[in-house]
């Protein structure tokens, strides 16, 4: 059996984090752009790559949410599909996991 109250503090955590580096990526995403022309189209490409970081990050922190509220309701291991436990493996490797390797399959 899965210590939940320690999951939910690890998620807690790392949602921190992740809010965190959000954060300053918006922030470096907000400053102006260089008036050299060579240097702003660097630093557009640069700002697709931080845009792609920042969404990763929102979906993590969704996702953690999710588990934690699963947590919160006594369900986080077991599957929305057929009701029954998922492996504590599975939850090591994917801790916002909703399903069991079985239904992954299906």
């Amino acid at each position: 059996m899965l210590d939940t109250g320690k999951l939910r503090q690890k998620f807690e955590a790392r949602i921190a984090k992740l809010l965190e580096s959000a954060k300053e990526i918006d922030a470096e995403l907000r400053e102006k752009p260089s008036p050299d022309f060579e240097e702003n189209a660097t630093e557009m490409e640069d700002d697709e790559v931080l845009e792609g970081l920042g969404n990763v990050a929102l979906e993590e922190i969704g996702k953690l949410r999710i588990a934690i509220q699963r947590i919160d309701n006594g369900i986080y291991e077991t599957c929305v599909e057929c009701s029954e436990p998922i492996s504590e493996a599975r939850l090591a490797a994917v801790p916002h996991a909703t399903k069991c390797m079985d239904c992954v399959k299906d």
